[in-house]
């Protein structure tokens, strides 16, 4: 049985929470950077090397790469011969995001109830998924979601007798309805099956995965690259302006589901989707 205090659990959100804000995952800038490179249009060429240029120096000057810095989504997998400390386990990982965003000078953002809009004036609380593995190690990946972007997000009942193909078109469906709001180019988070919960939550832990990264199934990797070439067919281009690059990737996660049913989420995350991954 291994312990893991509070003040552990505190410490190591608040780092993520800055990581993440300032620092944009290496291989997500390595797509930027061969977007950037890539690109025929001239204006998506300069809209990229204006993103890439940002986010060079948010990360040298550790400042926000967006000033939208987001409401925190935490995915924790838990070793179940882990023992907690000091207090709850969720009231850690607030503290953490509470001191994050103020030592961060991060943006606060979040309201304590969706229609009696007062913020809470320290970006609590954060969405919290636990899952409980083998092992007594906590692997945390924390990712601020912006609302450019989230408020792009669809959700689709299809049919059991739907194709993979009637899956891509409503991916497409839905990037091409955001058009620049979600301030492409866009990585989209795919969630098939479950229930719409469940859906839901795949295509947000779909956003965290490496841009590098396939699904390891070919069908579903074969269904990525088939929408995000549409995608990229659609020529809204980096920040609207027109162009090849509409999206820089495009990644499906797949769950059992319900005989008489088929859910989708589709989530959109912006030029700035943001991750950071911690272990206790």
């Amino acid at each position: 049985m291994k312990e893991v205090t509070y003040e552990q659990i505190a410490q190591l959100i608040e780092i993520l929470c800055i990581r993440a804000a300032t620092v944009l995952p290496r291989e997500t800038a390595d797509a930027l950077r061969e977007a950037r490179d890539t690109e025929p249009s001239d204006a998506g060429k300069q809209a990229l090397s204006d993103i890439v240029e940002n986010f060079l120096f948010a990360r040298r000057s550790l400042t926000p790469i967006c000033q939208d810095t987001g409401m925190v989504v935490v995915f924790a997998e838990v070793g179940q011969d882990v023992h907690f400390t000091g207090g709850l386990f969720e009231d850690a990982v607030n503290e953490g995001v509470r001191r994050g965003y103020e030592n961060g000078y991060l943006r606060k953002s979040v309201v304590k109830d969706p229609f009696r809009r007062v913020n809470t004036d320290d970006n609590t609380p954060a969405v919290i998924h636990t899952r409980i593995v083998e092992g007594d190690a906590i692997r945390f990946t924390l990712t601020p979601k912006g609302f450019g972007s989230e408020n792009m997000s669809a959700m689709k009942m299809l049919l059991p007798s739907d194709s993979i193909d009637d899956a891509v078109d409503f991916i497409v469906e839905t990037v091409s309805k955001a058009g620049s709001n979600p301030c492409p180019p866009v990585v989209v988070g795919v969630g098939l099956g479950g229930t719409v919960d469940m859906a839901a939550v795949l295509a947000k832990k779909a956003l965290t995965r490496d841009l590098d990264e396939r699904n390891p199934n070919p069908f579903y990797a074969e269904a990525e690259q088939k929408a995000l070439d549409k995608i990229n067919e659609l020529g809204i281009g980096p920040c609207g302006y027109g162009g090849r690059t509409t999206a820089i990737a495009v990644n499906i996660e797949a769950f059992p589901t319900h005989i008489a049913g088929l859910p989708m989420v589709v989530n959109i995350g912006c030029h700035v989707t943001r991750h950071a991954r911690g272990v206790l």
